[in-house]
């Protein structure tokens, strides 16, 4: 394939790289002069492993070029990647003026040549909605109705400086967003025998990716170093802690607990909370996000409060599938069902409550405490046989059980699946 690289930074020198060690015949565009004159030199114009020696292969080979302004030949091109700058602005957001200067450009190429057609594929990290709120609509005021001449494509990258070419080849994931989340035959070409998996996405879940990879990166890293210093301060070993940490792959170290939906609740993890802040408090450990857990929770109950009850009318009949904080459980220690609940009814709607595992007469301990605090789940508890015969203007499902009943509902919320 012929394929143009525009900005050659460590994504875009690294793909150039990359995909001219495949085969493919690239060119590079990028303003700077120093970079271009390297790669015409068979030099990379970063430090980075194994990239200087792909630079200099492709270069021999002849299958590598690179130029400070665009030209006639990308027009032509099967795939043109956009990976130009997108620096933070005063206000925290990205800076898209390179963007939409490229954008705009490679519009005005195509527009030049009537029958040119062209693959974008941006790899530049930009905030959700710019595909179709900032480069579409540059687009389309180039090209008017010929705006179908460029196929826009979001194809983030997830590469590591210092071992940029490795992740190159071996990612983690591939993550294709395309307006309509069909596939791209382009991206499809230049991933051949890359095993990984792929998915195909429409523009902002694309678009949203990178934030979501790196934010966790540095929760993780400032969850890490919080813990080590509660510990320096204790006189624990934060190097034995980590190894027993990530020793656990079943629930620390794996997918459980990071699936968007109910807030957490139970027994366990605020009392464990509370008592790991106060430790931090009376430690000196200075724990900002763990401190920071309790307040999110809460939040995030108000959260579903206000999201199940969007242009929900006044008055109207809400059933709530569950009200123990765990399915397949009786426990209500601090459930966020029962909160939910509360907010429910002092709002002014009909509720009703079906938990086939929650039996008032059979609840002892705290539990029965619970039932006492909050009288009106006994009042509001029905049974299969009401809910079935019922009709609900919503029903909120934190457990996923919904379709296990022959419910009549204008609208099912599953709080345990946000969407």
């Amino acid at each position: 394939m012929k394929i143009a690289i525009l900005g050659l930074g460590y994504v875009g020198i690294t793909a150039a790289a990359c995909l001219a060690s495949q085969g493919h015949d690239v060119i590079g565009i990028d303003p700077n002069l120093t970079k271009v004159n390297a790669v015409l030199a068979g030099r990379s114009p970063v430090t980075e492993p194994g990239v200087g020696e792909l630079i200099a292969d492709a270069h021999r080979r002849g299958l590598i070029t690179a130029c400070t302004t665009l030209v006639p030949e990308v027009a032509w091109c099967d795939l043109a990647i956009v990976c130009v700058g997108t620096p933070s602005a005063v206000d925290g957001s990205h800076n898209m003026t390179h963007i939409a200067e490229v954008s705009r450009q490679l519009a005005e190429l195509v527009k030049t040549y009537p029958d040119g057609q062209l693959t974008v594929a941006y790899r530049s990290t930009i905030r959700p909605g710019t595909m179709e709120e900032l480069i579409q609509p540059i687009i389309d005021s180039v090209l008017g109705d010929e705006a179908s001449r460029i196929e826009l494509v979001y194809n983030p990258e997830f590469l590591r400086e210092s071992s940029a070419v490795e992740d190159y080849f071996s990612p983690p994931k591939i993550v294709i967003g395309t307006k309509t989340g069909d596939r791209c035959p382009a991206l499809d070409k230049i991933n051949e025998g890359i095993d990984a998996p792929v998915f195909y996405v429409k523009y902002r879940e694309s678009e949203i990716t990178k934030f979501v990879d790196n934010t966790f990166h540095a929760v993780k890293t400032v969850f890490a170093n919080e813990i080590g210093r509660v510990c320096t301060q204790l006189g624990i070993s934060a190097a034995e802690i980590h190894k027993i940490f990530v020793s656990d792959t079943k629930l620390n170290i794996s997918a459980h607990y990071l699936r968007p939906g109910s807030a957490f609740g139970g027994s366990c993890l605020p009392k464990d909370v509370r008592a790991l802040q106060h430790i931090s408090r009376t430690s000196g450990g200075y724990t900002h996000l763990i401190d920071s857990l309790i307040a999110s929770n809460e939040a995030h109950k108000m959260f579903l409060f206000d999201h199940v009850t969007r242009g929900l009318e006044h008055g109207a009949k809400v059933l709530l599938l569950g009200i123990a904080f765990k399915g397949e459980s009786d426990d209500l220690r601090e459930s966020p069902n029962i909160d939910l609940a509360r907010m429910l009814i002092t709002a002014g709607y009909q509720l009703a409550i079906f938990d086939p595992h929650v039996i008032p007469q059979n609840l002892m301990g705290q539990n029965l405490g619970v039932l006492s605090n909050s009288p009106f789940i006994r009042q509001l508890l029905v049974d299969q046989e009401a809910i079935e015969s019922t009709n609900w203007d919503l029903v909120i499902d934190p457990r996923s059980t919904a379709s296990n009943y022959s419910l009549k509902a204008a609208r099912t919320i599953d709080i345990n699946r946000l969407s």
